[in-house]
């Protein structure tokens, strides 16, 4: 064999390598993500909590008239003492509101505050760290939104809000039956893109001055609802 001979067969034997590398971690790398969505998807409530603490505030992210009802029922029941709506429609009136959610006309018009500035989560995590600052509240907070949509809540509340205690109340919508994350067409086309914005936020949080000081042992505690 020739020394050219050689080189060539060198060659080829190193590219096989790196493409045996390559396709190594290529599949490595979809078996974690795939295993993520599955764990993501577990993690999901199945079922609403009963929750007992009193928190200093509740906060419900819009995306859903239930999410809305649920959290002015937990806010009639005294489960806080002011109330956060963010990310409201402009368009969207208080005294409309205030005709709707099942709360005494007085306690709306003194403690029920509407954000209007944020456009989606991160807004609302940022609307929320503002609200809390104005009227001094620094411990603890429900927080209302749907069960799929509360991964990446906690995730943007925990990097504005580090030292804040937060009391998940996941709404489980019946139009989402997340339990057919596998099989579901619809479920799997909300659950899935949920777990890619969570995936991203989650990478986003990390990379981000000043923002790296996510817990990811505190954000999985947080899912384990106090009863």
């Amino acid at each position: 064999m020739t020394s050219a001979t050689r080189a060539g067969a060198g060659e080829i034997g190193f590219a096989r390598a790196v493409v045996r590398v390559a396709v190594a971690l290529v599949g490595g790398g979809a078996f974690l993500f795939a295993a993520g969505y599955v764990w993501f998807a577990l993690s999901l409530a199945r079922a609403e909590p009963r929750l007992t603490v009193k928190a200093e505030g509740v906060v419900v992210f819009t995306g859903g008239s239930d999410r809305v009802l649920e959290a002015a029922g937990l806010f009639a029941q005294g489960q806080g003492k002011r109330m956060l709506i963010t990310g409201v429609n402009r368009a969207t009136r208080s005294s409309e509101l205030a005709k709707i959610l099942p709360l005494p006309r007085d306690l709306f018009n003194c403690c029920v505050d509407l954000g209007y500035q944020a456009l989606d989560t991160i807004g609302n995590a940022r609307e929320t760290r503002e609200w809390a600052q104005v009227h001094n509240i620094t411990r603890s907070l429900v927080v209302v939104t749907s069960n799929y949509h509360m991964p990446r809540a906690l995730a943007e509340l925990y990097a504005e809000l580090p030292e804040m205690k937060l009391y998940p109340f996941p709404v489980v919508s019946e139009h989402v039956n997340v339990s057919g994350w596998a099989t579901d067409p619809h479920v799997i086309r909300i659950v899935g893109g949920e777990y890619l914005k969570f995936l991203g936020a989650l990478t986003r949080i990390a990379l981000s001055p000043g923002e790296s000081d996510l817990d990811l042992a505190q954000l999985r505690a947080s899912q384990t609802v106090t009863q």
